[in-house]
C-alpha cells in the first residue's frame, strides 16, 4: 500500500489490455464477482469475498488473470447469459471453427470458498485454445507457492488462500508466472476447467458435472418468472444480477468492482464492493413490487440488523458481513485508464438521513406481504426514534455530498413514516403520522417554491433528480410539487432522452458527468405516476438502451460517446429497471 504521493511501482499487464466498460461481463455467486472480457480473460476477482483483496486485478492495471481464448488471433467474439442466470456463454468465431465457453461461479456458494467453472465446446471445426492461469493474491503483490500436480489436479497456496485447479494436467507451471497450456478440441468435444480458491485446504472432489448441475438448479430456484412484465427477459436478467450481488448474509454490494472512473482523470472513482443500506432498500422495494421473493427477506434482514446494532450511528455502507467500511486508500497500481486505484470508501462514515426513510419504506413493503419479522418491526421503531432526533440535522444526502438541508432526504422520511403508519397499530402508527406531518410541514416552509415545485435544498433553488424518488414511490404529498417538480427537472436535466442528477455550476450537461441511469428509470416511474404512460415508456426504453452487449448497467452513461461510466454492474440501476418493468406492466403487488 502507498499514499497517493508515492511513485507507483506496478505496470499494467500487457497480456490483458483494457476494453471499453460496455464489453465486460460479470459472473457472481453472492459472495464475490468475476469480471470477464470478450476475449476470454477473467481480469477481476476478489477472494474469498467481495471486500477482500483481488486475486486477478488486471482490470485496474495489476497482475493476475485467468485466460481461455482461441489460439488463432484472427477471431471475433460475442456471447450471452443463459436467461434468468449469471451463467455466461462466450462465443468465438475463427476462420475455421466456432467455439463456445460456458462460465459461472458455482452455486450454492460458501463465504470461505469459491469455485469457478469453465466448459469449452467446439460447435464447428477443430479448435486450439490457450490457457493462462496466473493467480496473484494481494492485488497482484503475492504469488501462489509450492505448485504441484497430482492425479490431474494442480494445487498451490499462499497465506490464507489455497488453490486447486482441475482440467489441465499437461499444462506447465512457469516460474513466477502461473500455468500455461493449450488444448485441441474437435467438433462436438467439450473440456472442463474448475478453479477453486478457499481459505483452507479442501478435499471435496472437483466434479464439473455435479457442480454444473447444482449451479443450474440454484439459478432455477433463485430467479422468478417475469413473463408478465415489460421487457421480461431484461427484467429476469436484472433480478439475476441482484441475486448475484447478494450474499448469504443478506447484504447486497453496490457493484462488483472498484475504481472504474465516472469521468476520465477527474479523481471520481470509488470502491463499490460494499452494501449500501439505501441501495439494498431500493432493491428490496423493487423485488417486493413483483412479489414476496427471497431477496425481499434478505434486504429486510440485513437492513434491520444494521439499524438494531447501530441506531443513531448507522452507517450508509457496510461490508456484506456487517462490518464497517474502511476509509479510502490507494494501491500501487496504475488503475483502469482514466482512473486511479482506490479501495475503501469514505462515505461509510457519513450521516445520510434518507437511509432511514428508505428503510421504513422497505419494512412497510415487507409488511404488505406479511414478511415483516419481529426484528424488522423493532428496527422500524428504532428508525423512527432516529428520525425524530435527527431530522432537523443537515445530512450528506443521496449523492453523498456536503452536509446540507437536502429536500429529498426529508421527503424520503415522510414517505417512510406514512407507509409505516399504515401497517403499525395504534399509538405507534399515530406517532409515525404525527412525525411525518411535522417533517413535511417544516420541509414545505423551507424547501417549497412559490410556483409549487420543490427546491433542491433549503439554500439551493436548482433542479434535483433525487426529488423524483418519492414520486416514483407514490408519495407526491398532494399537489405540493409533484407534476411541477417533475416537469421542471425534465426541462433542466434531460438530454437526448437521458437524465442527469443536477446541474454543475458553469458546466453544460454531460461535461461534468454522465447521465445517471438510476435517475432515468426513476423519471419513467414518476412520469407513469402522473398518468403519462407513453412518456413513461419513452423514458424506460431510452434508459434501458444504455447498457453494453452483456446487458449490464453501470452507474452513469456518456450520452455523446455512448459509453458506460463507473463501476458495474450497478445494483440500484438494475433494481430500478426491474421496478419499472413491474409497474409499467401493471403487475405491482404494492401501491
Amino acid at each position: 500500500m502507498n499514499d497517493s504521493g508515492d511513485q507507483r511501482a506496478a505496470v499494467p499487464d500487457p497480456s490483458c489490455p483494457p476494453w471499453a466498460l460496455r464489453e465486460y461481463a460479470v459472473l457472481a455467486d453472492g459472495e464475490r464477482g468475476a469480471v470477464l472480457d470478450p476475449r476470454g480473460r477473467i481480469v477481476w476477482l476478489c477472494a474469498p469475498r467481495w471486500h477482500d483483496d483481488a486475486v486477478f486485478s488486471a482490470l485496474i492495471g495489476g497482475a493476475g488473470h485467468f485466460t481461455v481464448e482461441p489460439a488463432d488471433p484472427w477471431h471475433v467474439w460475442g456471447g450471452s447469459y443463459e436467461e434468468g442466470t449469471l451463467i455466461r456463454v462466450s462465443r468465438w468465431v475463427t476462420s475455421e471453427c466456432v467455439i463456445e465457453c460456458r462460465e459461472a461461479l458455482a452455486l450454492p456458494a460458501r463465504t470461505d470458498r469459491l469455485v469457478l467453472l469453465r466448459r469449452m465446446r467446439v460447435e464447428r471445426g477443430e479448435a486450439h485454445l490457450d490457457l493462462d492461469l496466473d493467480p496473484r493474491p494481494g492485488f497482484g503483490n503475492g504469488r501462489m507457492r509450492d505448485p504441484r500436480q497430482e492425479n490431474g489436479v494442480w494445487t498451490a497456496g499462499t497465506e490464507g488462500l489455497h488453490m486447486r485447479f482441475a482440467g489441465a494436467p499437461e499444462a506447465v507451471w512457469r516460474a513466477g508466472g502461473g500455468l500455461r497450456g493449450r488444448f485441441r478440441l474437435r467438433e462436438g468435444e467439450t473440456h472442463d476447467l474448475v478453479l477453486e480458491l478457499a481459505e483452507r485446504q479442501e478435499t471435496e472432489p472437483l466434479d464439473p458435472d455435479a457442480l454444473w448441475r447444482s449451479t443450474e438448479r440454484a439459478w432455477q430456484r433463485a430467479v422468478p418468472d417475469c413473463s408478465r412484465l415489460v421487457a421480461p427477459r431484461d427484467a429476469r436478467h436484472a433480478y439475476a444480477v441482484l441475486r448475484g450481488l447478494t450474499s448469504v448474509s443478506g447484504g447486497m454490494v453496490a457493484a462488483a468492482t472498484t475504481s472504474l472512473p465516472e469521468r476520465a482523470n477527474s479523481g471520481r472513482n470509488y470502491d463499490y464492493r460494499f452494501a449500501w443500506l439505501r441501495d439494498q432498500c431500493y432493491a428490496g422495494l423493487a423485488v417486493a413490487a413483483h412479489g414476496p421473493h427471497p431477496l425481499v427477506d434478505d434486504a429486510v434482514r440485513f437492513v434491520a440488523e444494521r439499524i438494531l446494532e447501530d441506531g443513531d450511528k448507522v452507517r450508509p455502507a457496510y461490508t456484506v458481513d456487517g462490518l464497517p467500511v474502511g476509509g479510502e486508500r490507494s494501491l500501487r497500481l496504475p488503475g483502469y485508464p482514466g482512473g486511479t486505484d482506490h479501495v475503501g470508501n469514505d462515505a461509510g462514515a457519513q450521516f445520510q438521513l434518507d437511509t432511514f426513510g428508505e428503510a421504513l419504506q422497505l419494512f412497510a413493503a415487507a409488511a404488505a406481504h406479511d414478511r415483516l419479522t419481529e426484528d424488522a418491526e423493532h428496527a422500524a421503531a428504532v428508525a423512527v426514534d432516529v428520525v425524530e432526533r435527527q431530522w432537523l440535522k443537515p445530512d450528506a444526502g443521496l449523492w453523498e455530498l456536503e452536509d446540507r438541508w437536502w429536500t429529498h432526504s426529508r421527503l424520503s422520511v415522510v414517505c417512510g413514516l406514512r407507509r409505516m403508519a399504515q401497517v403499525l397499530p395504534g399509538a405507534a402508527g399515530q406517532r409515525c403520522t404525527a412525525l411525518a406531518d411535522a417533517v413535511l410541514r417544516e420541509t414545505r416552509r423551507r424547501c417549497l417554491n412559490r410556483d409549487g415545485r420543490w427546491r433542491r435544498a433549503e439554500d439551493d433553488d436548482g433542479p434535483e433528480a433525487a426529488l423524483l424518488v418519492p414520486m416514483a414511490r407514490g408519495c407526491a404529498f398532494g399537489d405540493d410539487g409533484g407534476a411541477a417538480t417533475r416537469a421542471y427537472i425534465e426541462s433542466r436535466l434531460a438530454e437526448d432522452g437521458y437524465l442527469y442528477r443536477f446541474e454543475h455550476t458553469g458546466e453544460p450537461l454531460g461535461d461534468a458527468e454522465g447521465a445517471f441511469l438510476l435517475c432515468g428509470f426513476t423519471m419513467a416511474l414518476a412520469t407513469h405516476r402522473v398518468g403519462d404512460r407513453a412518456g413513461a415508456f419513452r423514458w424506460f426504453e431510452r434508459t434501458r438502451a444504455a447498457c453494453g452487449p452483456p446487458g449490464l448497467f453501470a452507474e452513469e452513461y456518456d450520452v455523446r460517446q455512448r459509453q458506460l461510466r463507473g463501476n458495474l454492474p450497478q445494483a440500484f440501476v438494475h433494481a430500478m429497471m426491474l421496478e419499472c418493468a413491474v409497474r409499467l406492466a401493471g403487475e405491482s403487488a404494492l401501491p
